[in-house]
């Protein structure tokens, strides 16, 4: 996909994401494609929420936690952009997932009103029968009550650039000491059609975008924006879940250890990007998985590295 691998210094490399015959053979067709039961909730707005489902699925509640960087400056939002680390962590059984994502969202959960547009990637095996990492995208309407779905099990995202479909496998993951891997992601509001885009790579690519009549509260601007990692648990036995978050590895490890987001940055209503402002931190279960939020004059600018294993002696 649209990713860049990264050496120590500026980015030199594109890996790929590919479309296997077995994932459309899986589907039944292309137009069902990585198709989601609807209303799988991402809790974006410090919200725990049940993940609702169809034949395939069980409907069960699971705790989400989160470790993300939430910018609200009090402006209209048309756009948000950063580089993700991509990893491939460990889940620690079918129905649970590890997200690290971008979040675009107006509105309020409790009135039910709360729009988003989410999109990054994840390890998901009960939405795509395996452990791999995945390139997603996801939206709602009215606070993942009854529309919105994860990349195109329903209408809503329009898909326009063949090479990179939402869903897809991305081949190329980081290593811990060893080669980084990033995505690129632009979203961003047109100012002619009011349509928010999808962008990926140094170049931009435009992949597909949702339609402004999708939404309500997010129709004319978003009102904040957040990066960062997201798992459930299943609470199996009573522990705490293994799945992992980002590499598995917490914060303060650093570069080429730690997973980041790197060059982080929301575009104003005249469509000119600005570092982020009025910016807070949340983390849900620091001995579990943690953040740290910095700013350097190198390539990562104003950055944060995020993740952790889970289930540890302090994570019961």
């Amino acid at each position: 996909m649209g990713g860049i691998k990264i050496g120590q210094g500026a980015p030199k490399a594109v890996p790929i994401i590919t479309v296997t015959v077995e994932d459309v053979l899986r589907a039944g067709s292309i137009q069902n494609f990585q198709r989601k039961p609807q209303n799988t909730a991402l809790a974006a707005l410090n919200v725990n929420v049940s993940i609702s489902a169809d034949d395939d699925f069980n409907i069960i509640d699971l705790p989400h936690e989160y470790a993300t960087v939430q910018s609200k400056p009090g402006t209209p939002i048309h756009g948000v952009s950063a580089g993700i680390n991509v990893w491939n962590p460990h889940v620690g059984n079918e129905g649970e997932m590890s997200i690290s994502q971008i979040w675009v969202a107006s509105g309020q959960y409790e009135f039910g009103n709360l729009n988003t547009i989410e999109v990054g990637w994840q390890v998901y095996p009960r939405l795509y029968r395996d452990s791999k990492t995945h390139l997603f995208v996801y939206w709602t309407a009215d606070a993942y009550r009854s529309t919105g779905c994860y990349n195109l099990r329903c209408p809503g995202f329009v898909q326009v650039y063949e090479e990179i479909i939402v869903g897809s496998i991305l081949n190329l993951v980081s290593t811990i000491s060893g080669q980084q891997y990033e995505s690129l992601i632009q979203v961003y509001k047109d100012r002619n059609t009011g349509d928010w885009w999808l962008a990926i790579g140094a170049e931009g690519t435009k992949v597909g975008y949702w339609p402004a009549s999708l939404f309500t509260t997010l129709r004319d601007s978003a009102e904040e924006v957040q990066w960062g990692g997201e798992i459930t648990d299943t609470k199996l036995d009573g522990a705490h879940t293994a799945t992992e978050m980002g590499s598995n590895r917490f914060a303060q490890e650093g570069y080429a250890k730690a997973s980041y987001f790197r060059q982080l940055h929301v575009m104003d209503s005249n469509n000119v990007y600005n570092l982020p402002t009025d910016t807070t931190i949340r983390i849900d279960n620091a001995n579990c998985y943690n953040l740290d939020l910095g700013y350097t004059l190198d390539f990562l600018s104003v950055h944060f590295f995020y993740g952790g294993p889970g289930n540890n002696a302090n994570c019961p």
